[in-house]
């Protein structure tokens, strides 16, 4: 008898041990509003995938949709933030030369970083 508590003591010790505590936390206003207008720049990003212009543009250049929604997903907020900025900076005209520029360069340093490996042209830094 003693045996089966000891056993079914150590069996509910492991068990308890396992168990991730729980941590709460107040989370402030301008936490949430950040984490909101991340969620909103890149659903803003992938809307400007779907002009026609840009498509064709990135067509010609050999890169995927996919890869380019799959880089969006990816990316930090601290690059989310420069990229909008950068956007936010072009004149009205010259959004769709904007964007694909920007792709482009974004392309380019995660190809250097080996991160991707969209552009065959460009080599690692490592």
């Amino acid at each position: 008898m003693r045996r089966l508590a000891a056993a079914l003591a150590v069996v509910h010790f492991l068990l308890f041990a396992q168990i991730p505590l729980a941590q709460a936390a107040m989370l402030g206003t301008p936490q949430v509003l950040h984490e909101q207008q991340q969620q909103v720049d890149r659903q803003q990003l992938r809307a400007m995938l779907d002009d026609q212009q840009v498509q064709q543009k990135l067509e010609s250049m050999g890169v995927e949709r996919a890869q380019v929604e799959a880089r969006i997903a990816s990316l930090t907020p601290a690059e989310l933030a420069q990229f909008n900025q950068q956007l936010q900076q072009e004149p009205a005209g010259a959004g769709v030369v904007g964007i694909i520029v920007l792709f482009l360069v974004i392309f380019i340093i995660t190809d250097m970083l080996c991160a991707t490996d969209i552009f065959t042209f460009i080599k690692c830094i490592r």
